[in-house]
């Protein structure tokens, strides 16, 4: 008896598996850049069907075709193919373009639909995204990330959710699949609030630690002799560790976050704080840190990168030392 219950079991257990991937949403996804290839690997590596839209790069696209995921041609494919579309783009811009253009999401997506944005985008157009698609049935979440594409390719990134609680619990196990960690922050709106929050700290971070080594230098304390003081101490943290990889060991791929997301991201909080009628100094001073990197410098580097740009305007080289050869940006 035992082993014919043991066997019940067993068939059971290899039922409820087969009934779980056959319950399994098919999910679309655009946007194959540095985190989004990473997530979608995630996505169709864990059983779910996944649906994509090639781009130029084709090495991404690749790479999910031997994992058994589909190319479509258009935006408006992927959605035809999808209950469930993910979205990592840069921004609002680009978000809108890819829903309302033509061949876009609009024009394929079923009633009863997700469209999940994983892009740091403006809460304004978010917000009214989600209302031009509920009106036709279609659902909208924003679900902004934080950490790295070290962290989308290993699964364990973080990510911001804004969306009613019954929604909620229709995306998060897909969520799970390439999140780590999984904040619930509140209604459609809230993810998208909270990123810019996220990256108003951590960038005002990165515009101190830059303005702080860019005077130490100029007054004779080196990067290394600087970071002495600050690594270990109350003063450091894990932002800290990866922002100075670039300054101490020329490690121009520690943060792969670009100037150009940084001053965008920065313009959106900008945005916000106006529509909320608060005064936000301090936020208008770190962008205007990013915004002269930005003007001056090619927008593709990354934000670890910015301490080199300010300490150049002050007449101060922190370029760095990697291999024994002096580094360029």
């Amino acid at each position: 008896m035992a082993k014919t219950a043991t066997s019940l079991s067993i068939i059971r257990d290899r039922t409820d598996v087969m009934s779980t991937t056959t319950a399994r949403e098919n999910i679309g996804f655009i946007g194959l850049g540095l985190m989004g290839h990473g997530i979608a690997k995630n996505i169709v590596d864990r059983g779910y069907p996944l649906t994509f839209l090639g781009r130029k790069n084709r090495k991404p696209a690749e790479d999910l075709l031997g994992r058994g995921a589909k190319e479509a041609a258009t935006s408006r494919d992927v959605a035809a193919a999808s209950d469930i579309v993910f979205i990592c783009v840069t921004g609002s811009r680009e978000v809108e373009a890819i829903i309302r253009g033509p061949g876009g999401l609009k024009e394929g997506l079923k009633k009863g639909s997700v469209v999940v944005d994983c892009s740091t985008s403006d809460p304004v157009s978010t917000v009214a995204l989600a209302a031009e698609l509920k009106a036709l049935g279609i659902d909208y979440v924003d679900a902004p990330l934080s950490r790295t594409p070290k962290e989308a390719w290993e699964g364990t990134l973080d990510a911001m959710v804004g969306a009613p609680d019954a929604l909620f619990a229709r995306v998060k196990p897909v969520i799970e699949t390439w999140a780590g960690r999984i904040v619930h922050i509140g209604d459609t709106g809230d993810g998208h609030r909270m990123k810019l929050l996220n990256n108003f700290i951590s960038l005002g971070y990165a515009a101190l630690y830059s303005e702080a080594l860019a005077l130490a230098e100029k007054v004779g304390i080196s990067p290394p002799r600087f970071d002495s003081v600050i690594r270990n101490g109350r003063m450091d943290c894990g932002f800290y560790q990866t922002f100075m990889r670039w300054t101490l060991e020329g490690d121009r791929d520690a943060h792969k976050f670009t100037i150009a997301n940084a001053f965008k991201d920065l313009t959106y909080l900008e945005s916000m704080a106006g529509a909320a009628g608060i005064a936000n100094p301090l936020g208008n001073a770190t962008k205007n840190s990013f915004a002269g990197a930005h003007a001056t410098g090619p927008a593709e580097q990354f934000v670890p990168m910015l301490a080199t740009h300010i300490a150049k305007v002050n007449g101060v080289d922190l370029m760095p030392m990697k291999d024994g050869k002096k580094q360029t940006i």
